[in-house]
């Protein structure tokens, strides 16, 4: 839950404001000053000056977590290390191309500047319990990572030519604790994923774009440095995008309400889509080379089946306006291609929406051009997977999976929402493809309202609109049944003969 903006107030003799007791005074305290100071790079997002303990940068525990995460960084970060010396099987994937990659002493600069950057942000966050998440972030890469490298050990190969001066100094207080070992996937990346996403929101807009070119620069400079090979990095990516996709800022863990399926088809569905994990792993590992990339396919595929198995829709992270959280985005694109392609291929003969009854419409989830050429006042989209368009009047999302029936209490909250935001205009119900989610929302909607006696007739109304809805019929009439409302919704007024 967001909190408030603060207004600011004006200094005391300006409008005849005083500073009241439970403001934070930043002239006695320069370092909340530098903090609050509207031109400072890394400011909290909000309006200044801050007050009371509520808004009170969590110092202590900042430098507790501080020594705690540094003892516990270079303890499992050494034991990586010195596990992966002691083995004969330590593996190695290089490209070709690789060996084109130039040595450039330089960037051995930002490469080290992660660590001040990693030390930093425990002080910038805001709050307790934005520390609390960037901490469970910085975490869960940590041993995410130290787990991979103790099962699956890699070495680089190149090696570094000889350096001096400054940057050799550099070079060789790096190599006082590090090895050519701890390789995929890269923490150095995954912290660069990670901090990055923490300073852009923090930073004031100015100076978001010195901060990515710099993090892009520390990014570059594991190749560059002779640090890591290419498969570091990609691999390091996902596990940076997965810990702020387990720990997002403004709503709970996507395991935090985690439950075995009970449904027997969203069981099934999550077999499924484990095996196309599987099948993923077995192409990347047996073919190697580029097929690699298919490991991206595995984590995809993989995220799908845990949310048909125990997670639920909530794992898509769509939001309010109807768009996806950047992790969810960039760990599930393989799937989301794949699903974007399907629901076009299937509709491509039937692009355009449809209407039902009253004002209300049925079809796949547009583009934002397309709901812009479309008389839509608002739009209802039951669709976890895909992004909803932009810039719609009223938009409602009510992300639901795919090829799952809607249980009764959904259908009573989407049913009430089809009523109250079709008063508005037209409205544009929608999922994947405009055949299943969108029409269940509908049908109950034409149940309820009383527009239609009972689920067949309803669905006659539907298909008499719309002939390719596929609905489990059975299910939908069951689920009707049990959601009975002790007041039906109002039907329109009818005009006098």
């Amino acid at each position: 839950m967001s909190e408030k903006p603060h207004r600011s107030l004006p200094p005391e003799g300006e409008g005849g404001a005083k500073r009241r007791k439970g403001d934070v005074q930043t002239d006695s305290n320069p370092a909340l000053a530098v903090a609050t100071d509207p031109a400072s790079p890394f400011r909290p997002s909000g309006t200044f000056p801050l007050r009371g303990k509520e808004q009170g940068r969590p110092w202590k525990q900042a430098l507790l977590w501080l020594a705690i995460l540094a003892v516990f960084f270079y303890a499992t970060y050494g034991f990586a290390n010195w596990m992966a010396a002691r083995r004969s099987d330590v593996g190695q994937v290089v490209f070709d191309w690789e060996r084109h990659i130039p040595f450039i002493d330089w960037t051995i600069f930002p490469y080290w500047s992660i660590n001040a950057f990693y030390g930093l942000s425990l002080f910038v966050c805001a709050s307790e319990s934005e520390l609390a998440t960037h901490v469970r972030r910085l975490l869960t890469a940590q041993i995410i990572a130290v787990s991979c490298f103790l099962l699956f050990p890699l070495r680089f190969t190149f090696a570094k030519p000889d350096t001096s001066g400054f940057a050799g100094f550099m070079f060789e207080s790096l190599g006082a604790f590090d090895k050519p070992f701890n390789q995929a996937p890269s923490l150095h990346i995954a912290l660069t994923v990670i901090l990055l996403e923490f300073y852009a929101r923090h930073a004031a807009p100015a100076w978001r774009w010195v901060l990515r070119l710099w993090f892009v620069s520390i990014g570059l400079s594991v190749l560059t440095t002779y640090q890591h090979h290419f498969i570091d990095i990609p691999t390091g990516a996902l596990l940076g995008f997965f810990a702020l996709w387990l720990w997002p800022l403004g709503r709970p863990s996507p395991l935090q309400g985690a439950a075995l399926a009970s449904d027997p088809k969203r069981r099934r569905l999550a077999v499924l889509y484990g095996a196309g994990a599987a099948l993923c792993a077995v192409v990347a590992f047996g073919l190697g080379s580029a097929w690699l990339w298919f490991l991206w396919g595995t984590v995809a595929l993989a995220m799908v089946a845990a949310f048909y198995g125990f997670i639920g829709a909530e794992g898509f992270q769509k939001s309010t306006d109807g768009q996806l959280s950047l992790a969810a985005h960039v760990l599930l694109l393989p799937y989301l291609i794949g699903a974007w392609i399907n629901s076009r291929l299937w509709t491509r003969r039937q692009p355009a929406p449809n209407h039902v009854a009253d004002g209300v419409w049925i079809g796949r989830v547009p583009s934002t051009r397309e709901a812009a050429a479309q008389p839509t006042r608002a739009i209802l989209d039951l669709s976890a997977e895909l992004p909803g368009p932009r810039g719609t009047p009223r938009y409602r999302a009510c992300p639901a999976l795919d090829l799952v029936p809607l249980d009764a209490a959904t259908l009573r909250r989407v049913a009430g929402l089809i009523e109250e935001l079709r008063r508005d205009g037209v409205l544009l119900v929608t999922c994947a493809l405009g055949y299943g989610r969108s029409a269940a929302a509908i049908a109950a909607w034409l149940v309820h309202s009383g527009r239609a006696t009972d689920t067949e007739a309803a669905l006659l109304l539907l298909r008499a609109a719309r002939p390719q809805i596929a609905l489990d019929t059975a299910a939908l009439a069951r689920a009707l049944a049990s959601t009975a409302m002790a007041t039906p919704l109002p039907l329109p007024a009818q005009a006098e003969p």
